[in-house]
């Protein structure tokens, strides 16, 4: 078990970094969060963050600071809940307040793991899967939207010995599972967000309406072949999704109509499902925030390039994204049939 007074900081007070840093204050720990905004820290001081929605209504005080640098201690473990647009600027600034045995988890959407990994230390860095969903309402004031689990694992062959102390940490906030397949399993959400995250940006919908659209359920299954043949190439073995009831594996494999129709429905069911629900990263171009474009379709674009691997429809996703961020193109269901033609 990780000492309750271990030296403990999450950064980045949004959805997953603040639930996550007020969950493990209930459970006795006093984790420092850095929170970007004045505003936010001051709030999560005092009255405290607050979290609403599945997990109950809470009001949590936290240790808090507005920026990396205003630490004066050395931590020795940190939550890493940045975007994944900041993570690698959070890192660097990180460096001055690790220990040589410091963890750094990574909370990102995307695979970061290995560009962290360069800055921080490879021994360092353990990725995480989040696998539960939560939104922000404003500033230090959170709702957890869904249920799920985390997943933990190391990103080379560290022993698995300082893992288990972690996990029994997170299961105070959301069951911990730890995994000797960590890179497939993030690869695995980032296919996932690479369907739906972008496509709720490209449509401006939620994902209900999103995903009624037979165009969008193409797009869907083009984004995921491709994504497939990019981790084929990379060696990865892609673990299942959505809570481990989705094989890529199989619902690409089978060919014709029967298999198109099943994976349209699969899909349409994991619309209804989700129907009230926006992406991420339509929240945050609502909130006139960049998305993690680049870390999501655009980092299967970019393996793709080195390695040979065509990837057209994640091209076209990318640079859509792209545009309606620079005001160039709006967001509308329309867009979906530039994508498919």
């Amino acid at each position: 078990m990780i000492a309750k007074d271990a030296r403990i900081a999450v950064i980045g007070a949004g959805a997953i970094g603040g639930v996550t840093a007020a969950f493990l204050k209930k459970a006795g720990w006093n984790p420092l969060i850095v929170c970007k905004h004045q505003e936010t820290a001051d709030l999560c001081i005092s009255p405290g963050m607050r979290i609403r929605g599945i997990k109950g209504d809470h009001t949590v005080a936290l240790q808090a600071l507005k920026d990396i640098s205003d630490m004066s201690d050395r931590q020795d473990l940190v939550f890493l809940a940045t975007k994944a647009n900041d993570c690698l600027t959070a890192a660097q600034a990180l460096l001055a307040f690790l220990k040589p045995e410091s963890l750094v988890v990574s909370l990102q959407n995307g695979l970061c793991e290995d560009a962290l990994a360069e800055i921080l230390g490879r021994e360092r860095v353990i990725g995480c899967v989040v696998g539960w969903g939560a939104t922000n309402r404003g500033a230090a004031d959170l709702e957890v939207t869904s249920e799920g689990e985390f997943v933990i694992g190391n990103i080379d062959q560290q022993t698995y010995d300082r893992l288990s102390p972690l996990k029994e940490m997170l299961d105070a906030v959301y069951p911990t599972r730890i995994t000797d397949n960590i890179i497939g399993e993030l690869y695995s959400k980032l296919i996932i967000n690479a369907c739906i995250n972008s496509l709720g940006v490209i449509g401006g919908v939620k994902l209900g309406q999103l995903l009624a659209s037979k165009k969008a359920r193409q797009i869907f299954v083009a984004l995921m072949r491709e994504a497939m043949a990019v981790a084929e190439a990379m060696k990865i073995k892609v673990a299942p999704g959505g809570g481990g009831k989705l094989d890529y594996y199989k619902f690409l494999d089978a060919g014709g109509k029967i298999a198109d129709l099943r994976r349209s429905l699969t899909i349409r069911i994991i619309g209804f499902k989700y129907r009230r629900i926006k992406s991420s990263s339509l929240q945050s171009l609502e909130r006139g925030r960049r998305t993690e474009i680049d870390y999501l379709n655009g980092y299967i674009c970019d393996k793709g390039k080195t390695l040979g691997v065509p990837t057209p429809f994640n091209d076209a996703v990318r640079a859509m994204v792209l545009a309606i961020e620079n005001g160039e193109k709006p967001m509308s269901p329309g867009n979906l049939t530039e994508i498919t033609g």
